[in-house]
């Protein structure tokens, strides 16, 4: 046998056949297909990758699950072309395989998918806790909600309609449990005196008003705030100012409208029962209408109509003066006579004032002076007369007692 291996040692070509072998078991060792050989020194270098989102994988019409972060970040470590095909192409898959996990809480590993496995690679973090919970839909009912206070002062917010009313919220079933309030909140910067309508994003809210993770049908609904004033229709007065100059007499003051409606708190309505227009007729010198503001009490925030036409009708007086009315006399005994010792005449004038149209057609038998010398005898007498005129006019007697002088009558 010795023997045998020494002559094959001894051979030429057998000790070339053995040398090809080595060569060709060498070369499978270092090349592996078309992968470049691994022992073959490289260049070793580490990257890291951040924001890498992360998948979940997972019954996802029954279940919701909680606790997985979207994203994650990878150190890789390995041949610097790995490593630059992984960063730029990032065809692998970061994931969760919940599929075969239980309802409840639990930690489960962060895993990685179709990367070189020439490359190491830590995730951060690697595991998570999660929490896998029954997923449920169920219907609310959405509240408005609005800063009250921007409601202008006067005006009633009536209660608030939203369309929808309600809403379907789906998300874990301890989650939904916790919903104590589904509100509709609206933006108001300004405040409102009229009804408006506008878009109100929905808030899921538990009872401590911390925003719960769900998923709602929708997210916004339509809200509209009823805006009604407080008001009240109350009579309209006239109030006159000053004195009209001399010779104008104010006839008729009228207003083109006599009710105005007021707005204000409902405790200053019952004590408002009027506005008022102030009529200034210290320089009215004819018939004349002017548009005056309506005048509120304190408390009152707007009334309608905001000013008002007054019409203002006046008199022009004018001063007539007759002269020469003659003192007529009643009561004189028979057998007595009299003599006018002031006034000489035995007349009167009287200074009328009036309308020029009435005075100015006044005449002295529209007057009646008398004196009356009932029971009155011999003797100089200071006598008081009686003058009787139209009604209609205002007018003077330039005296008011006529001397006289009483005697006897010669049989």
């Amino acid at each position: 046998m010795d023997k045998m291996i020494d002559k094959l040692i001894d051979n030429r070509w057998f000790i070339r056949a053995v040398a090809l072998v080595l060569a060709l078991l060498l070369f499978d060792f270092v090349y592996d297909g078309d992968d470049l050989a691994i022992n073959v020194p490289q260049d070793q270098e580490t990257e890291t990758i951040t924001d890498v989102p992360v998948k979940s994988y997972y019954d996802i019409e029954n279940l919701i699950v909680t606790g997985v972060p979207k994203t994650v970040t990878l150190k890789l470590s390995g041949p610097k072309n790995l490593l630059q095909q992984a960063k730029t192409s990032r065809s692998f898959e970061v994931y969760v395989d919940l599929a075969d996990a239980e309802i409840g809480k639990q930690q489960v590993q962060i895993e990685i998918k179709d990367i070189s496995d020439r490359l190491e690679v830590e995730i951060d973090p690697e595991y998570v806790d999660v929490s896998i919970q029954e997923k449920v839909t169920q219907e609310f009912k959405v509240e408005p909600e609005y800063n009250a206070n921007l409601v202008a002062e006067g005006y009633l917010a009536e209660q608030a309609v939203v369309k929808p009313n309600k809403v379907k919220i789906t998300g874990a079933k301890d989650v939904i449990e916790k919903i104590t309030y589904v509100k509709a909140t609206i933006d108001l910067k300004d405040s409102i005196e009229e009804t408006i309508t506008k878009e109100a994003k929905i808030l899921v809210l538990d009872k401590e008003l911390n925003k719960l993770d769900v998923s709602l049908e929708t997210d916004t609904v339509e809200v509209t705030i009823p805006i009604k004033a407080s008001s009240k229709k109350v009579p309209i007065k006239v109030v006159q100012k000053g004195s009209p100059p001399n010779g104008v007499n104010v006839e008729s003051i009228n207003l083109a409208i006599t009710e105005a409606t007021i707005i204000a708190k409902d405790e200053v309505l019952e004590k408002t029962d009027s506005v008022r227009v102030e009529v200034d007729v210290s320089s009215i010198k004819g018939d004349t209408t002017v548009t005056l503001p309506v005048i509120i009490s304190d408390g009152v925030v707007k009334v309608d109509p905001q000013t008002v036409d007054v019409t203002i009708s006046v008199s022009l007086e004018e001063n007539v003066t007759i002269s020469k009315i003659p003192i007529k006399t009643r009561g004189l005994a028979d057998n007595l006579d009299l003599a006018y010792r002031e006034p000489s005449d035995g007349t009167v004038s009287i200074t009328a004032t009036g309308e020029s149209g009435l005075v100015g057609a006044l005449k002295e038998s529209d007057f009646n002076v008398v004196l009356d010398l009932t029971g009155i005898g011999e003797g100089e007498h200071n006598v008081s007369f009686n003058v009787n005129g139209p009604t209609n006019i205002k007018w003077e007697v330039s005296r008011q007692t006529a001397k006289v002088l009483i005697t006897r009558r010669d049989a």
